[in-house]
Order: structure tokens, then sequence, then C-alpha cells
């Protein structure tokens, strides 16, 4: 297991120097002038920009800023933005918001989306997979901002059980309704795909032999069958929590969250290069660890998978 961890670990080495050079690479080769709008509408004076260039390697070749970025990145540091503060402080600030939102979505397209799945699966054909299906299928259709502002509306205005929008400081009950707007699309796709997994293994054969010699269909259904559909799950749940980090953009904006995605999308319209490249770093990494995680999860569900 820990030559295992240890490989894995450095196999993130090349991924994280390739995906930050082409995040890097896509900011900051863009044509224009950097400092454009960030004197109003008048333009800077050339000490401000000659101090803006410099303290950015903004006059160096790409691949040496480049380097030196990664130089500060191995030292924790994401670099300073137009304001003059730190990446790694604001980020601090929004992530653990934006964190716990997108755990609370992962809560709920877990505990929802098995849930529908498995009674869907174990009732193939029936009026309740009829039902989740065609829910699920109508969750998908429909785009996030349209069912934000559709719950923010009837679940927050008209028969106001949760707030309509959230503090700066947001409790985990202000955070229900924007995690479960979050979490919808996925609850669709966890459903979906714990209901095909289940039934494929239902109509396998050791599942077969299992209730042959004597287990009840509960304890074959619950210790064969449900474990072995629950590894595309887990896959999807952990490909999934980068996902909802680096896509909260559109429901922290519904719901004025000051997470991650409201700082990408302001330093995107400021043009604020080093907070856009290093908050998509912080999250790039963060996604790393996870699936890491969810491939030592997988040992655990299915002891035929070995990772020594």
């Amino acid at each position: 297991m820990g030559k295992y961890i240890v490989r894995r670990l450095l196999q993130m080495i090349p991924v994280i120097i390739g995906t930050t050079f082409l995040i890097f690479y896509m900011v900051f080769a863009l044509p224009g002038d950097p400092t454009a709008g960030k004197c109003g509408d008048r333009r800077c004076p050339e000490s401000y920009i000659a101090k803006y260039r410099a303290e950015h390697n903004l006059d160096d070749p790409l691949p040496i800023q480049y380097t030196k970025y990664v130089g500060k990145l191995v030292q924790g540091d994401l670099g300073t933005n137009q304001y003059g503060v730190k990446v790694t402080d604001d980020l601090k600030k929004r992530f653990w918001v934006t964190g716990k939102l997108a755990l609370m979505a992962i809560a709920v397209e877990i505990v929802i989306g098995i849930f529908a799945g498995i009674l869907a699966g174990i009732r193939k054909g029936r009026f309740i997979d009829n039902l989740v299906l065609v829910s699920t299928l109508f969750v998908i259709s429909i785009p996030v901002f349209v069912i934000g502002a559709l719950a923010q509306y009837f679940l927050g205005v008209r028969l106001k059980l949760f707030p309509v929008t959230v503090s700066p400081t947001p409790s985990l009950y202000e955070l229900a309704l924007p995690a479960l707007v979050l979490g919808s699309l996925s609850i669709a796709y966890v459903a979906r795909l714990t209901r095909t997994n289940l039934v494929e293994n239902l109509r396998a054969d050791y599942v077969r032999t299992a209730i042959a010699k004597g287990l009840s269909r509960k304890r074959a259904v619950g210790l064969h069958a449900l474990r072995n559909s629950m590894i595309p799950v887990i896959t999807f749940v952990g490909f999934d929590f980068g996902g909802l980090l680096g896509g909260a953009i559109v429901t922290e904006r519904i719901f004025n969250i000051q997470g991650v995605g409201g700082y990408i999308f302001r330093s995107i319209n400021t043009r604020d290069g080093v907070a856009v490249v290093g908050a998509v770093t912080a999250l790039v990494i963060i996604y790393l660890v996870v699936n890491l995680l969810v491939d030592l999860l997988y040992g655990v569900l299915d002891p035929r998978i070995s990772h020594d």
C-alpha cells in the first residue's frame, strides 16, 4: 500500500506540471495589455505599468515566467493578485465555504442518488423504476441555473423553507439549498449509475449461486451485488468532487456565496491572471488528492483489487 501511494504521488508531479503550464499559458499568452482597466478609463501611469510587469515577470519569455511561478509554487506561494493580496490568503477565506458546499452536495448525491438507484434496481420494470428513470432524465435536461432559480423562488421565496441568499459566513442550514441545487445533476447521474450496475450484478452468476446456496435475497443484494455496484459510483463521486469545486461558479452567483467559484469569476472579469492560475492550480491539486483516496477505496469495496 505504501509503495502504491508513493508511486501515485510521483505520478501526480508531471500531471501538475502539465496542467499548470496549460493554465499558465492560456492565461498569460493572451494578447492585450494586462494593466488595461486597472486605473479606470485612463491609461495607467508608466511607473505603475513598469512595477506591475516587474512584479509578475511579464517582460520575461513565457517559459521563464512559468519556471519562476513553479519555483514559488513549490514553496506554497500561489502569487499575489492585482490588489497586493496573496492568492493563498484569499483562497483560505473562500475554500472552506466552497469545500463545505461541495461536501454537502456530495453527501446529498450519495444519500439520495444511491437510495433512488437501489430502489429502481431491485424493482426493475416497476413503477418506482420508471419514476426514477423519468425524474432523473428530467433533471438532467434542465440547466443548473434554471434549477437554482426555481429552487430559490419556490423553496426560498414562496415556502420560506430556506434563505434565498447566504451570509458571508454561511451556516450549514444556509448552504442546504445551494448544496441541493449544486448536487441535483449529480444525484440524477448517481441514481442511474447505481441502478444500471445493480441490475447487471443481480443477473451475475455469483449472486444466483449465493441465493441457491441458501443466502437470503436481501443479504445477497446488500453483501454481494450492491458492494460491487458501488465501485463505478465511487469513481464518479470522486471525479465529481473536483467538478463541484470548480463548477460551483453558477450556484455561488445565484445564492451570493463568497467562495472559490465567485473568486475565479471575478478574477477572470478583472483579468487578474495570477489569481486565476493560483485558484485553478489549487483545484487541480485537490482533485488529484481526492482521486487518490478514491483509488484506495477500491480495495475496501472489492478485496480482489490489490494495491501492492
